[in-house]
């Protein structure tokens, strides 16, 4: 399988990349120590075409296929050392705009997306709930027919971009009886609609500036144009959701993990010990080495899942490989660049501990490793 650039996704590539690391950088320690999420990134992010890469034109988007979307966003977290700006655009993408676009009605593409692409609004879905996380459709958030709509109540939590939302598309179960195959429903809900709340935000280990908090819906009324995909839609919605998620978002990551290499090449060839380069001594270049071997390969599972995503019926096998050999390639990286750092990795200017802090969840969104072992396994057969 043939992964060469063509032209235009090695000049996409370099643009994002040096967009990324001139913008989206300034000031990041204090962002992260005080948890503050920039608008005005976001905005300039959606000026490069970030926040709808996939969408068609005709939606305000900018029209890619799944691979050289997933080449830009890796090219976003190659140049933005910010992990938790870089996760909050592609969570926006990928829970929200994406699905809007695959799902929604011909009204709703044009009420919502031109505005989720053009930085005017942020999206995210809301499906896990304090007691549901890995059983994602045990859901007690009911939608219940009201008139010519739904009444919605209940807690979602742990929800991205929750706190600074515009657009939410919120997951219910509109028939126990049925469950997970034509029982869970996703509306659309704005923000200010009367009875949605986001009560606060939470505190984090990492992605520091990417909000997270709860949202909470007491007697929501929505009407039934609300619902994304038809009334009792809502598991094929958030399957190919996390399909594309589990590709792009860590597509992102892989940019990340070559950032950090990179890195660690350079502190290795310039941090002296015993009066030679560290990167002399092969504890240091075996590290090394096999860091850039895992790099590719992880590269490699994410642009073959990327190129499927349209194209294969088992694209949801691509994708969780893809994002459990990501995930914990990225956390093995950082953590070995913050050993090949030393004490200076240790310290919160030389920005290696963000990175090992960032890293560690994402072995737990989009699905934990776990989940997506049994999801692997499935597919063998098992």
């Amino acid at each position: 399988m043939d992964f060469t650039f063509t032209s235009e996704q090695r000049q996409l590539r370099d643009d994002v990349s040096r967009f990324a690391r001139e913008v989206l950088n300034e000031g990041l320690v204090e962002r992260d120590r005080t948890q503050s999420f920039r608008r005005d990134l976001w905005v300039e992010c959606a000026k490069m075409g970030l926040c709808g890469l996939p969408v068609p034109e005709e939606y305000g988007g900018t029209g890619l296929d799944p691979l050289t979307s997933a080449i830009a966003l890796e090219a976003l977290g190659h140049g933005c050392r910010d992990g938790g700006l870089t996760f909050s655009i592609c969570a926006h993408l990928l829970s929200c705009v994406v699905p809007i676009w695959k799902h929604g009605s011909e009204e709703q593409k044009r009420k919502y997306l031109p505005g989720l692409c053009d930085g005017t609004l942020i999206g995210v879905h809301a499906m896990t709930e304090p007691g549901s996380g890995s059983d994602a459709f045990n859901l007690s958030t009911r939608a219940v027919p009201d008139g010519d709509g739904f009444r919605i109540n209940g807690t979602k939590t742990f929800i991205s971009n929750g706190p600074v939302a515009d657009v939410v598309i919120v997951f219910t179960m509109t028939d126990k009886a049925k469950g997970f195959h034509g029982g869970t429903t996703p509306f659309i809900v704005e923000k200010g609609t009367p009875g949605f709340h986001t009560p606060k935000a939470l505190e984090k280990m990492g992605l520091r500036t990417s909000p997270l908090g709860e949202l909470v819906f007491e007697d929501v009324w929505v009407p039934a144009s609300a619902a994304v995909g038809g009334v009792g839609g809502g598991a094929a919605m958030f399957t190919q959701a996390m399909d594309w998620e589990r590709t792009l978002l860590f597509a992102a990551h892989v940019g990340t993990i070559e950032r950090l290499l990179e890195t660690a090449v350079e502190y290795a060839r310039t941090r002296q010990q015993f009066s030679q380069p560290i990167g002399k001594f092969q504890a240091v270049s075996h590290k090394i080495a096999d860091l850039k071997v895992q790099l590719e390969a992880a590269r490699l599972l994410t642009y073959r899942a990327a190129s499927r995503l349209e194209t294969s019926r088992s694209v949801s096998l691509d994708a969780a490989m893809a994002k459990l050999f990501v995930s914990e390639t990225l956390v093995k990286t950082a953590l070995d660049v913050l050993q090949i750092h030393g004490g200076y990795g240790y310290m919160t200017d030389f920005e290696v501990e963000r990175a090992v802090r960032d890293a560690l969840g994402s072995t737990l969104y989009s699905g934990t490793n776990e989940m997506q072992r049994n999801i692997i396994a499935r597919w063998s057969g098992l």
